[in-house]
């Protein structure tokens, strides 16, 4: 079963920067592709950005597109999110995401993936 961390949230000052990383101490991710979501209070969680299997493929939400960029290091199990120009609007609990479908195409729907992990609070003051 796979059980994913993350790490690396925290408080940072508008247009400061972070980078979260979700690792997997089980099986391996290679197979899978991957996501962050975020969830602000009284909201819907959100997709945020989604990477194929190998990571030669990439989506975003467009509220985040130029200024984040998802990657990840199969050969350590871990995928990664570098926040740069963060705004108050950015804050939320972001969640990474495996799913197991097949396909080109990279999904945003949050129902099209398997297996989360618990959270980490991001705050963006202003």
């Amino acid at each position: 079963q796979v059980h994913l961390v993350e790490s690396g949230g925290g408080l940072v000052q508008a247009g400061g920067s972070l980078r979260l990383s979700c690792a997997s101490s089980g099986p391996s991710l290679a197979t899978y592709a991957m996501a962050w979501f975020r969830q602000a209070p009284g909201r819907e969680r959100e997709f945020v950005s989604a990477i194929s299997q190998a990571g030669g493929s990439t989506v975003y939400a467009d509220s985040v597109k130029g200024r984040f960029t998802i990657s990840r290091d199969n050969s350590k199990n871990t995928l990664y999110l570098q926040m740069n120009s963060l705004e108050p609007e950015d804050t939320a609990v972001y969640y990474c995401a495996g799913g197991r479908y097949l396909g080109v195409e990279l999904r945003t729907a949050k129902e099209e993936y398997n297996f989360w992990g618990q959270g980490t609070q991001v705050t963006g003051s202003s």
